[in-house]
C-alpha cells in the first residue's frame, strides 16, 4: 500500500502591511496549513540568520508572520522588499531546518485538571461528562484511551508562541484527515492549572501559568515551559523553552512518573530530553507516518 500523503497548498501572494511605526506585518494565507505555517517560520528563519540592521523582534505565526523594527533604521518598504526576496528564494522541497524533538510527559486525566474541570461544567457544551469524553465522541472514538491513543500517536509541531508569554501552540502531524478538532468552551473558564495540556480547534497547549482559558482540559505535564527566573538548566538561554518549528511528542506517564520528574523539577535539576534533528517539509509531506517515526526515535 503507497504511504498516505500531504498535499502542499498553493498559497497566495504575501499580503505587507505596516504596523503603526515599528511593525511590519506579512499574511502568507488566511487559513492555517502547513504550507503556510513552515513557510512562515522559514523565512523568520532567514531573517534571523541574515541579521537584518533594524530588525528588533521576530515572531512567526500560524500562517504570518511578524517583524518589530527600528524605523530610524530601517524604513519599512525597505524590509519589505529583502522579505519579498527572501520569499522568492525559498523552495519548501528544498528547505530544511535545524530543531528539536522534545519528550513531554503528560498525566493525562489528573486530579487538577479534572477538578478545574468540573468545576465549570456550566460553561460547557457537555456538562453531564468531562472534556476527554466530550472530545472523543466528538471525534468518533469509542472511548477516552481511544482518543488518547491517537493525540499521543504522532507528534505535534509548535507552529507559534504567544497568547500569553511561552504558550506554545501545536498542530499534530498528521493528514487532514486524522487531525482531531474540538471547539472551545462555550464561555471561558475563569481559572486553569499552570502546565495543563489542552486542546481546541486543532491545536493543542501546555497553559504556562494559572489563570484564565477556554481549551478542553486533558491532563497536566510536571514540566515547564516558562522559567521567569531561569533556574532551570534548559532555560539558560531564555525564559520559554518551546521555540517555533520545535516537535512535541507527548508520552503518558502515571502519578509516581509525574511526581518523580516535579521533584527533580523544584529541585532545579530536571533536564528535558531531546534529540536535535534536521526537519524536511519534502520528506514530511511524503510519507508523515514514516516520517514522525523516524522523527521520534532518538527520544524513546
Amino acid at each position: 500500500m503507497a504511504p498516505e500523503q500531504i498535499t502542499p497548498v498553493e498559497l497566495p501572494d504575501p499580503r505587507y502591511e505596516y504596523g503603526a511605526d515599528d511593525f511590519v506585518f506579512v499574511e502568507l494565507a488566511e487559513a492555517m496549513s502547513f504550507t503556510a505555517n513552515f513557510k512562515a517560520m522559514a523565512i523568520t528563519q532567514q531573517v534571523a540568520q541574515q541579521e537584518i540592521d533594524g530588525v528588533v523582534e521576530n515572531c512567526p505565526g500560524n500562517a504570518s508572520y511578524m517583524l518589530r523594527i527600528d524605523p530610524e533604521i530601517i524604513h519599512p518598504d525597505d524590509l519589505i522588499a529583502r522579505l519579498q526576496t527572501i520569499e522568492s528564494e525559498i523552495d519548501l522541497e528544498e528547505y530544511e531546518w535545524e530543531t528539536r524533538v522534545i519528550d513531554v510527559p503528560v498525566l493525562f486525566e489528573d486530579p487538577w485538571t479534572h477538578e478545574t474541570l468540573m468545576e465549570f461544567r456550566d460553561r460547557h457544551q457537555d456538562p453531564d461528562g468531562t472534556d476527554l469524553e466530550y472530545s472523543a465522541q466528538l471525534n468518533g472514538f469509542d472511548s477516552v484511551a481511544a482518543f488518547l491513543e491517537a493525540f499521543v500517536g504522532a507528534p505535534h509541531m509548535v507552529t507559534m508562541v504567544g497568547f500569553v508569554p511561552g504558550l506554545p501552540w501545536c498542530f499534530q502531524m498528521v493528514p487532514r484527515s486524522e487531525q482531531l478538532e474540538v471547539p472551545k468552551y462555550v464561555e471561558p473558564r475563569t481559572d486553569t492549572p499552570s502546565r495543563a495540556v489542552g486542546f481546541g480547534g486543532a491545536f493543542s497547549v501546555i497553559y504556562p501559568v494559572q489563570g484564565a482559558g477556554g481549551y478542553q482540559l486533558y491532563g497536566r505535564t510536571p514540566v515547564e515551559v516558562l522559567d521567569v527566573d531561569q533556574e532551570l538548566p534548559d532555560f539558560a538561554e531564555s525564559i520559554v523553552f518551546p521555540n517555533p518549528g520545535d516537535i512535541l511528542n507527548y508520552r503518558a506517564i502515571d502519578r509516581a512518573e509525574y511526581d518523580a520528574i516535579r521533584e527533580e523539577v523544584e529541585a532545579g535539576t530536571y533536564e528535558y530530553t531531546y534529540d536535535r534533528v534536521e526537519f524536511s517539509p519534502d520528506e514530511f509531506f511524503a510519507d508523515p507516518h514514516a516520517y514522525n517515526d523516524q522523527l521520534v526515535e532518538g527520544i524513546r
